[in-house]
């Protein structure tokens, strides 16, 4: 049987499936967040930088009103990059959104720091400089975020602490100079783009792997992929639920992402993928990387080398 939840280096319990809240429609967010939770999802994933945080927390106070329970919900959020030197407040921002007085997991959203004060006129969540480039700032490691992100676990306004988007040079150097091991790693990941060196690096530093856009993207190839239909019509169930599968099959937590009610609760069923079913999908991944063919869909240019393979 598949599995329904992770332990993390915490001793804390992650369910395998999650619902992902990026790119919320407005005004959908509240209903889909409510009715994963009606409907068995116990883990709600958002960002400060998504920007509908206020929505989430209406759609966990209506779940609550309706008898979920805090305690069997997992909540994770994340710091956004404008706030790398005022780690504590941007929590407090999320908290008070989201209505809540702790959240199960708290990420670096990116390993890069942006300027909080930026030019007039220039986007609060993506300042840019007179040359449209990403006001980074230059003198503050993301190291010295994740230091200010280990004191908060004493405030109990966190249980964890993690990151997202963190290649293997950048979680090496973090490593290096960290006191307390991320829980989490949180990166985009399905077939077409397996970063089989991030989830073993991982693994061996004890590290949980989460996987975002599953499914590729929106439109994405990857549902009408040969090998995918395959296994769909084998276990009969839909593309979509044989890619949510396979990051649980792989020991990965994974986040599905959908406003639509219907898929919402689709998304629930995840099958049993066994050696030979991981085969068929390994060997499709394997032969993208062969062709040249393996695809980041998210793919930020922030002006530094983030340190991923280049596809």
């Amino acid at each position: 049987m598949a599995a329904t939840h992770f332990t993390l280096n915490t001793g804390a319990r992650i369910p395998a499936l999650g619902l992902g809240t990026w790119q919320g429609t407005p005004g959908s967010t509240q209903a889909a967040v409510a009715h994963a939770l009606s409907t068995g999802y116990t883990h709600i994933d958002c960002a400060f930088a998504y920007g509908n945080e206020d929505e989430v927390g209406r759609g966990l106070a209506d779940a609550f009103s309706r008898g979920v329970k805090r305690e069997d919900i997992f909540v994770t959020t994340k710091l956004w990059c404008t706030y790398h030197s005022r780690v504590e407040e941007n929590l407090d921002k999320s908290l008070k959104s989201l209505g809540l007085e702790y959240v199960d997991l708290y990420l670096m959203h990116w390993p890069v720091a942006m300027n909080p004060d930026g030019k007039a006129g220039s986007h609060p969540l993506f300042p840019r400089l007179e040359n449209g480039s990403i006001d980074i700032v230059r003198d503050w490691s993301y190291i010295q975020t994740w230091k200010a992100m280990e004191k908060l676990l004493s405030t109990g306004k966190v249980k964890a602490i993690g990151v997202a988007n963190h290649s293997v040079k950048f979680l090496t150097d973090l490593l290096r100079e960290a006191t307390i091991t991320p829980a989490v790693n949180q990166i985009e990941n399905h077939p077409a783009l397996p970063q089989q060196d991030i989830v073993d690096f991982c693994k061996e530093k004890g590290i949980h792997i989460t996987a975002y856009s599953p499914l590729g993207s929106s439109g994405s190839p990857l549902v009408k992929a040969e090998p995918v239909l395959h296994l769909s019509e084998k276990h009969g169930v839909a593309p979509a639920n044989i890619l949510l599968s396979y990051h649980i099959a792989r020991g990965s937590s994974v986040l599905a992402k959908s406003s639509n009610l219907d898929r919402i609760s689709a998304n629930k069923h995840i099958v049993d993928l066994d050696a030979s079913d991981m085969k068929v999908l390994n060997d499709y991944s394997d032969e993208l990387a062969r062709t040249g063919k393996l695809k980041r869909y998210v793919d930020r240019d922030y002006g530094i080398d983030l340190g991923f393979p280049k596809i």
